[in-house]
């Protein structure tokens, strides 16, 4: 699947009637920048483990994180927090519904 059809199944699961993001509409001045690529990820959690531990693991290993099921996960553009949310699945795909904004203290706090 293609960037335009994921974007415009993106606008249908958002209830959007247009496949264009609100940002460009709102602010020609933004256009310079929209087709910068990001890398945008999703994280569950953390652990920390020896080189050992990680040789040791193979098919069906169980690897603990640091964060308790049912938490929502970060979502992070180009390793920055931005947000949170859940997971979700949208026509045997895996998605993410945002549930909260980072706020911009909370983003510096995580740079350092």
């Amino acid at each position: 699947m293609n960037a335009q059809a994921e974007l415009s199944d993106a606008a249908v699961a958002s209830g959007n009637d247009s496949a264009e993001p609100r940002s460009s509409r709102a602010d020609p001045n933004l256009d310079m920048v929209m087709d910068i690529p990001i890398t945008l990820s999703l994280e569950l959690g953390h652990t920390r483990m020896s080189v050992r531990e990680l040789l040791q693991l193979g098919q069906g290993s169980v690897v603990k994180l640091d964060r308790p099921g049912g938490d929502p996960l970060d979502i992070l553009v180009n390793g920055c927090l931005v947000a949170r949310g859940e997971v979700v699945v949208i026509n045997d795909r895996f998605g993410v519904r945002i549930t909260e904004i980072a706020s911009p203290e909370e983003r510096i706090r995580r740079l350092r």
